[in-house]
């Protein structure tokens, strides 16, 4: 199958867990360990082959957990260590071992990425505007929902490019409220700006800004400063 890129991940639509079932049971997951298990060279090239052998596999099973569940699933490598949020596969070289622990890793992070995937659904869910909101309301959704998701990105464990998350979540985000794809990514691009750092956290006042700008951007209305009259919501989030 072919590499996935940048852009084609940014269509909530291909990645929405209520849009792209995934069943799993005993005999899946032992049928995925037996694809896995297939590919793990006899062999490994090690430091001295420079890990060409780790590295084909890796390739190889991308390549069948994509056939096999969809385009939803490529993110089961997507590693903290570039700024995503997995943690049980980190590259071929380091996780491409033994058939059977190579196979207990490839399911270990496959289902890793779908429990994000669905968690980030729900926060998404919780998060957007009320359909029929006045722009002024809309406003303040659009902030907190900014404020929620890069802390969120932040907290995911991510390390050196966890801003490049925070982006592709927001622009998800976005699109899961009806915005049109390319029109969510300018909307975001316009309010981070270059303002993140890789291995940078930023300050709370920077991450507020951000949320302001966007949505400020995109109603082209301040958000609402008396919380008193939402403390209810904001609880809610805040527990989320």
């Amino acid at each position: 199958m072919p590499p996935v890129t940048y852009d084609g991940i940014r269509d909530w639509e291909d990645l929405d867990p209520a849009r792209r079932p995934f069943v799993w049971d005993e005999d899946e997951e032992a049928r995925l360990r037996s694809l896995v298990r297939e590919w793990v060279p006899p062999v490994l090239s090690g430091m001295a082959g420079w890990w060409a052998g780790e590295r084909w596999c890796e390739w190889q099973v991308d390549a069948v957990i994509r056939e096999r569940y969809g385009t939803w699933a490529w993110g089961w490598r997507w590693c903290y260590r570039d700024g995503g949020p997995i943690g049980s596969w980190v590259s071929g070289p380091s996780c491409v071992t033994t058939p059977d622990e190579t196979a207990e890793r490839v399911v270990s992070a496959l289902l890793e990425w779908r429990e994000w995937l669905e968690r980030t659904a729900q926060r998404f869910a919780e998060l957007a505007p009320p359909p029929h909101a006045s722009p002024e309301d809309r406003s303040w959704h659009l902030e907190r929902a900014c404020v929620r998701l890069v802390t969120h990105a932040l907290d995911s464990g991510a390390e050196g490019g966890w801003y490049g998350q925070a982006s592709i979540v927001l622009t998800w985000f976005l699109s899961s409220t009806g915005m049109d794809r390319a029109e969510a990514a300018r909307a975001v691009e316009s309010a981070i700006g270059g303002r993140f750092r890789s291995w940078v956290t930023p300050e709370p006042t920077l991450i507020e800004s951000v949320g302001d700008d966007l949505a400020v951007g995109l109603t082209g209305h301040a958000p609402y400063r008396d919380h008193r009259e939402r403390a209810a919501l904001e609880e809610l989030h805040d527990r989320c």
